[in-house]
């Protein structure tokens, strides 16, 4: 799958022969899309509004940082948010309450870190209506969807876009041939854009979007044995750095940008983390996504640490994005069926 991101990205050439497959794709999104807007599938509200974070693209665009700080300013504005996730890679089934001692084997790596970060009530299920629902009856005043743009069952009253802003569409082109979920032009129907770091990629300079920067200061021990550490108390030495995410080299870019000398340790997205992958040979300090982390409590020692990241906007663009949320919350609607 690396390899294949890695030609998306970078050398659209190589796949050409794949493009009458993508095609293929879009045609059936089209037809699903048709059905939706016809009738033929239903699109169900539920009893209170629905924001959605998502992306076009296959793998880590930043969703995660910004549906904590959306939850955060729901809070702020005296609503009491929820949120939503399918676990990906979880091995129960059903609609499930994510609480903060729940494992990650159960419920997802992410939905367990946005349950421990947010304080919010989460829950996974991979039929969205049934988990809003279940969160209305939790209590939630406004429901915040991770990774649900694509799942037109659940009616939305507030879309945002997640995108890179170093690999942006990629090639532009659909699966297989490209990272795409759904064509470019789905940009242009999304109530927001926000754009994860500046926006270098070609494919984005007409792209109107708000930018949003994820900052990590400092880490915390996966053992939580320890007090917290100033990412600069780690320079000087080299130190591993251990990343299992969609697009590992922000991460490993930001402890670069505190300084940091890194031995870089890329895994797949979601990967289970074992002993012997953070067997390194040495007692070098290990310095790991908050996602990482979440898998390796129960084998933490001394040397493990992990990077809390946030979301961070310019003062203009936290207002666009506070105002726009604030009115799809507040809006409301009546109950579905």
């Amino acid at each position: 799958m690396s390899r294949l991101s890695d030609l998306w990205y970078a050398d659209p050439a190589r796949l050409a022969p794949l493009a009458p497959l993508g095609w293929l794709f879009e045609a059936c999104l089209r037809v699903r899309r048709s059905a939706y807007r016809h009738g033929w599938l239903e699109s169900h509200r539920v009893a209170r509004p629905v924001i959605i974070v998502g992306n076009l693209t296959v793998g880590g665009t930043g969703k995660t940082p910004l549906t904590l700080w959306l939850c955060n300013e729901l809070s702020r504005a005296g609503l009491r948010p929820g949120i939503l996730s399918r676990g990906y890679g979880r091995r129960t089934r059903g609609v499930r309450l994510v609480g903060v001692d729940s494992s990650w084997r159960e419920v997802g790596d992410e939905p367990l870190l946005l349950a421990r970060r947010s304080g919010c009530p989460t829950v996974v299920a991979a039929a969205r209506v049934a988990g809003a629902r279940e969160l209305i009856a939790r209590g939630a005043e406004v429901i915040v969807c991770d990774d649900g743009l694509q799942h037109l069952s659940l009616a939305r009253d507030l879309e945002i876009v997640v995108v890179d802003g170093a690999r942006g569409l990629g090639n532009r082109r659909l699966l297989p041939a490209g990272p795409l979920r759904e064509p470019p032009a789905r940009l242009s129907g999304a109530g927001l854009v926000v754009v994860n770091g500046a926006p270098l990629h070609p494919s984005l300079h007409e792209v109107r979007a708000l930018r949003m920067d994820v900052r990590g200061s400092h880490a915390l021990p996966v053992s939580g044995e320890a007090p917290p550490r100033e990412l600069g108390v780690f320079r000087g030495a080299p130190l591993h750095a251990v990343a299992g995410m969609g697009n590992p080299a922000r991460f490993f870019a930001m402890l670069r940008a505190a300084g940091l000398e890194l031995v870089e340790h890329a895994f797949p997205d979601h990967h289970a983390l074992l002993p012997a992958d953070l067997a390194f040979g040495d007692d070098r300090p290990v310095l790991m996504t908050e996602k990482d982390a979440v898998k390796c409590t129960g084998f933490a020692d001394a040397r493990l640490w992990f990077v809390p990241v946030t979301a961070h906007f310019s003062a203009a663009d936290a207002a666009c994005l506070s105002q726009r949320v604030r009115q799809a919350a507040r809006a409301g609607h009546p109950a579905g069926s």
